[in-house]
């Protein structure tokens, strides 16, 4: 595929199935016919050009050869309001009426009834547009896993009869916040990789864009959005080659300040609608965090308001963290010394710097010793081992 092509693939998969997913009622129907239409403007746009309004030329092509194929298929009995539909509608869609049916799509895909696995995947390939390959690759799963992922999450909607339509106002709350914890996932994987493996941190803010676009008024959409846009601003900083950067070694000349400026008028939309909750709260520590100097004192602020919302040992580590910056590495030891968290390879590693400040070596050794063996990760595991390696020197 030629760049324009691929840019309006980009630009206009997920608008052009979510409508024919509308239409339609069919998942792989609409995926085939999306496929079709654009494998048709591939063809004929080099040659007659990019039609004024590509996205309804593409939704009527597709439209038109997913009826064609019912009729050809027989099943004029089950999809005869399809037909009937057909009827009335004009071959051009003006785009005053293109239908913009992508937040349906986002909620169906990351319906409840559907394993964590599936929702990310099903929300990749239909509203990012990857193919099955890429998802694979992308999870370190093999093309077959991902593919039976894909079908079995198909057809769960289909059996299960999950509507494709956002959800009433009383189940809207706990279905945005699956969302999001989706889209955060799809962002978490592709930022934990060096920046010439980011393409997944790239397409959950995508999504997150589009979620802004579709849920203006959502302060923890606008939140989500901020956070990603201020972490993924320093993603070069946070490597060297394929070895991780810690925070306070970070070139600050390497942030991208665009990203950031984008990233706090973002945060500042989320505040102004009162948001409080834990993207919001995130994102304002990220934008602390791309300052030079850290407000320390503020950030463990944050966090203890974050640990508060969540109750998550995680983020209490976190918190100790900046406690330990702003108030010294004996207090922040006493909070991560009661943490429940001795399975988790940054408990050990944070309290092993501790006590490396504190002075108290063969405990910081035996420290990294646990977060080693704890470690899965090979650009995490070589950091740790220069970390120690640092005990000797010192």
């Amino acid at each position: 595929m030629v760049a324009p092509l691929e840019d309006a693939f980009r630009e206009h998969w997920g608008y052009v199935l979510a409508a024919l997913i509308g239409f339609l009622g069919d998942f792989d129907l609409a995926e085939e016919a999306a496929q079709e239409s654009f494998a048709i403007a591939a063809e004929r746009w080099p040659r007659d050009g990019t039609p004024t309004d590509a996205r309804a030329w593409l939704f009527t092509t597709g439209r038109n050869r997913a009826l064609n194929r019912i009729r050809r298929d027989h099943t004029l009995a089950a999809k005869t309001r399809l037909l009937e539909a057909s009827e009335r509608t004009k071959d051009d869609v003006e785009a005053t009426t293109f239908p913009d049916e992508r937040l349906e799509m986002i909620f169906t895909c990351c319906h409840p009834a559907l394993a964590t696995e599936a929702q990310v995947a099903l929300t990749l390939r239909t509203l990012g547009g990857l193919t099955t390959l890429e998802i694979a690759r992308a999870f370190l799963v093999p093309e077959p896993t991902m593919a039976q992922r894909l079908v079995r999450a198909k057809r769960k909607i289909k059996a299960a009869g999950i509507p494709f339509r956002v959800p009433p106002d009383h189940l809207l709350p706990d279905r945005l916040e699956a969302v999001l914890a989706v889209v955060y996932l799809i962002f978490n994987q592709g930022y934990s990789a060096p920046p010439t493996h980011g393409g997944l941190a790239a397409e959950a803010i995508r999504l997150g864009h589009a979620l802004a676009e579709l849920m203006p008024d959502e302060p923890e959409v606008q939140g989500l959005l901020a956070l990603m846009l201020l972490l993924d601003a320093r993603r070069a900083a946070r490597f060297l080659g394929e070895d991780i950067v810690l925070l306070a070694d970070q070139d600050p000349s390497l942030l991208d300040a665009e990203e950031i400026a984008e990233g706090r008028a973002t945060l500042d939309r989320a505040l102004a609608l009162l948001g409080r909750g834990p993207y919001v709260l995130q994102a304002a520590i990220a934008s602390l965090h791309a300052d030079e100097t850290h407000d320390w004192p503020q950030i463990a602020a944050l966090y203890g308001e974050l640990a508060r919302h969540t109750d998550s040992p995680v983020v209490a580590l976190n918190r100790a963290v900046a406690v330990a910056e702003a108030d010294g590495a004996e207090a922040g030891l006493e909070i991560a010394d009661g943490l429940p968290l001795d399975d988790y390879h940054y408990l050990h590693a944070t309290r092993a710097e501790l006590l490396r400040r504190l002075g108290r070596t063969a405990e910081a050794r035996e420290a990294y010793v646990r977060a080693l063996a704890l470690v899965h990760d090979e650009a995490e595991r070589r950091s740790l081992e220069r970390r120690m390696s640092g005990l000797d020197e010192g």
